[in-house]
This record gives structure tokens, sequence and C-alpha cells, in this order.
């Protein structure tokens, strides 16, 4: 059955975060390396930082309470104000001629000043932002919001993103097809034949 629409992750799925991400988490960084008050590499929290909730990365990490509070505490509030583009094959995403539903996990403030900077807003029939600081709201339970409201049934709907433990997971869970996002190539282990490197390979799974 053809689907009826698309729901898209934000961060490392429309653009890459490596694009702002140095510039973005310097302080953070510096914050953290300073602390030395977690466990593990401090190039793997770097790069999973530009990969994952901060809240997961402080948990897989184990940071001090300490160290989470701050860092929580310096994110919060903060914005990004510079330019910034999406992937190049971000173009096919827009030729799609379905309604398209954008849910990101993160900070309120943080994403919608990157959703602004992207200039994205009227590719999207409704945008969400997951926000752990504020809600108890996930991604499964906002899935399953998004197809009450327009009365899509599961098959109807294509979940997209880079993510095998949160947006993926949450789809996997609620019975909605999905397509991994691997254009960065961070996941070679993952094997199989829904995972995608381009926007143009969607068109099979529409």
């Amino acid at each position: 059955m053809p689907k009826q629409a698309l729901i898209l992750d934000l961060d490392n799925t429309i653009y890459p975060v490596q694009q702002i991400g140095q510039d973005l988490f310097c302080n953070l960084f510096q914050l953290i390396s300073e602390s030395g008050e977690y466990q593990g590499s401090f190039e793997e929290v770097k790069k999973e930082i530009m990969r994952k909730p901060y809240q997961r990365v402080a948990a897989e990490f184990n940071f001090s309470e300490k160290l989470s509070s701050e860092g929580f505490e310096l994110l919060k509030n903060i914005t990004y104000e510079k330019p910034m583009t999406p992937f190049e094959d971000y173009v096919e995403i827009k030729k799609i001629a379905l309604p398209k539903f954008l849910v990101t996990t993160g900070f309120t403030t943080l994403q919608r000043s990157k959703i602004k900077q992207l200039g994205i807003e009227k590719d999207f029939e409704e945008i969400h932002i997951v926000d752990p600081a504020l809600s108890f709201l996930t991604k499964k339970k906002m899935f399953k919001e998004i197809l009450s409201r327009h009365s899509y049934l599961k098959s109807d709907v294509l979940v997209v993103g880079d993510d095998p433990h949160s947006e993926i997971q949450a789809a996997k869970q609620s019975g909605i097809d999905w397509v991994l996002y691997d254009t960065l190539r961070v996941h070679p282990d993952i094997d199989i034949t829904n995972k995608i490197f381009h926007f143009k390979q969607l068109a099979a799974f529409l």
C-alpha cells in the first residue's frame, strides 16, 4: 500500500550536526573536559554528543550528577544563529508530494533555532520537539498522536531517521515502517535492506 505520510528526524537526518557541532558545543566540551567527571574517552563523548541527545550521553558515560546538571543548564537555553544548510540530498525530500512531519528530540530553544536557520519550517505539516527537560513525552508517543490525529493507519506512514536507538526503535515498537538513513556511514555493522545512503533511495519504500 502506498505511503500517505512521512515522519522525519532532524539531527543527522536533515543536516549534519558536525556542520555546527564544534562551534555550538565548544563551551560544553570545555566543561566536560575540565571536570573529568565522566567515564570513557573524551573524544568518544564529543562524538556521541553530535549524534545523541545530551541526556543519553550523560547516562552512557556516567557523568557525575554535578556535571550532568551543569551541562544541562548550559544547553537548555542556547540557540544557534549562524547559517546552516541541509544535506545536499534533502532536495529529494522536498520533491515527495506527501504530508511530512518533523519529530526531533532536544532542547526546545536550540531545536527551534536550528529549524529556523535551516529554513525548513514550510516543508512540514507539523513540527514537534520532544524535550525531555519539559515533559515525559517520547517519540513513540508522538508518533501515536500523529497517527491518531490524522487518522493514519500504521501502514500509511514511513519513519525516516539516522538513530537506531531513537526514532527507528520508536517506529519498530509502534509497528510503523521505517528506513535508516546512514549517509554519514556511521552504522556499517547494520546490514539491512531498509538502510539508505541517499534520499533518492526512499522512492523504493513509498
